[in-house]
């Protein structure tokens, strides 16, 4: 393993400590980092997107052979549940690989959603309004590009951030405008006034939010979701609620199908939803792209005029979603795996498959990686939910005293640690978002070694 002694410059932190920058030896070859970050001719490197982060790394592992810490991206770190293989396999082996899907979904699957929503959301939605997508990008795609077009002085998109980076490059891709608030500074009450305030000046065709929140795994009480809900009917606004990490607050048992407690939902509060459930996460079935964007019934048949104008009379949003926006996207969602997600809901509905069992195992690694991190000095960001610690899941947020989170992301490079910036979440707050999905357990020595140095490298004084 090769070192260089690399020259720091000081810093000074929102809290006036101040960071003194030292010489120091990186573990991972400070010359080859360098030129390969500066390969990629980015213009600001603290907005690098996830995949430029993903492609940096690749790239200097291939030249040094040294292992990162991986942390930047969200990909599914377990194996796929059996149950949806097994039932792939016996679909493909029955041909369907030959017959194009129907563009609504298959009606195995669509039955299978509609109960798995009863039995873990405890919300009604017929199977008709539960429509196969390829991922929740391609649910999320198609209800901003009918949503854009219902109402033409609606013409905004509504974030509540941090979240995402993607969902507003496909924004970027319809041509929708977008305002967004960093949620940190807005919980409770303050977090229903703060929308009401972009609500009412009537531009605003969806709220945007996950739940529980990529990056923060912050997670929205019951009264915000109904505050939520309110305002969503009030204003005649589509709630786009984003369940991609579906049950995993494990702080508390979302397991038990058909019993409390469930999921939290703003279903429970308006008729104006699309709920987005991902087969990635929970399931582990990143990468045959499969999930479900469930519409209310009352949206499913809602008549626009804006809809009426644009397609010849074709207005109920619903119809739209799916006979236009679909069809043009991807003729319907891949067959085969349509069978294995709707085995792998009938199955966890049936109690016969405790769906989050496996995935607990994001939350185990989640506490001993925030052990480390704290250990050598860094923080949590998005440390509570109003009164209550974040629980331990599929991400966290972690800063350093003195440091931004771009220049985070760059230093800890040399460390052999990827993740990204915060700022590209659309969050205020100086930090890194760190995934748990790819972490083994050899690695965690390796980290607080890594950790370590870095702290030695970068001590902080009052």
């Amino acid at each position: 393993m090769k070192f260089l002694i690399v020259p720091i410059v000081a810093n000074q932190d929102r809290t006036n400590k101040k960071i003194i920058r030292m010489t120091k030896t990186t573990p991972i070859d400070y010359a080859t980092v360098n030129e390969v970050i500066d390969s990629f001719h980015l213009p600001d490197f603290k907005k690098a997107t996830i995949r430029e982060i993903v492609a940096i790394t690749n790239k200097v592992e291939e030249k040094t052979g040294d292992k990162y810490i991986r942390m930047e991206m969200g990909v599914p770190g377990l194996p796929p549940e059996k149950i949806g293989v097994d039932a792939q396999i016996e679909a493909l082996k029955k041909g369907v690989a030959s017959i194009y899907p129907m563009l609504d979904g298959v009606p195995d699957l669509k039955k299978e959603a509609s109960r798995f929503i009863k039995a873990f959301i405890d919300v009604d939605i017929t199977p008709r309004g539960c429509v196969p997508v390829c991922g929740s990008m391609q649910g999320t795609f198609a209800s901003f590009t009918v949503s854009s077009q219902c109402d033409p002085k609606k013409d905004t998109i509504l974030f509540i951030d941090p979240g995402f980076p993607v969902q507003k490059s496909q924004l970027a891709v319809i041509g929708m405008k977008y305002v967004s608030f960093d949620m940190y500074d807005y919980r409770g009450a303050k977090l229903i006034e703060k929308l009401d305030s972009y609500l009412r000046q009537g531009n605003i065709a969806n709220i945007v939010y996950s739940n529980p929140n990529n990056p923060s795994w912050v997670c929205l009480t019951e009264e915000e979701l109904k505050g939520i809900g309110e305002l969503a009917t009030k204003y005649d606004v589509i709630v786009m609620e984003d369940l991609a990490y579906f049950a995993m607050d494990f702080r508390t048992d979302l397991s038990k199908p058909f019993q409390p407690p469930f999921q939290p939902t703003v279903a429970k509060y308006t008729d104006n939803y699309i709920i987005m459930i991902s087969g990635s996460k929970a399931f582990s079935y990143a990468g045959e792209r499969i999930g479900i964007a469930a519409i209310s019934d009352k949206l499913y048949d809602k008549q626009y005029e804006g809809l009426r104008q644009r397609y010849g009379g074709v207005c109920e949003f619903g119809n739209v979603f799916v006979n236009r926006i679909l069809y043009c996207l991807s003729s319907g969602t891949a067959h085969s795996v349509q069978y294995a997600l709707a085995a792998m809901f009938k199955s966890a509905s049936d109690g016969k498959f405790n769906f989050l069992a496996s995935v607990h195992e994001y939350g185990r690694r989640a506490e001993l990686l925030k052990r480390i991190f704290l250990k050598h000095g860094f923080h949590l960001v998005y440390e509570k939910d109003i009164d209550r610690p974040i629980g331990d899941g599929f991400y966290f947020t972690v800063g350093y005293p003195g440091m931004k989170g771009g220049e985070l992301m760059h230093e800890l490079l040399f460390y052999g640690v990827s993740a990204i910036s915060l700022n590209t979440t659309g969050s205020n707050e100086e930090g890194l978002r760190a995934c748990t999905s790819f972490i083994k357990n050899d690695q965690y020595e390796i980290l607080d070694e890594r950790l370590k140095a870095f702290r030695k490298d970068h001590p902080v004084t009052a």
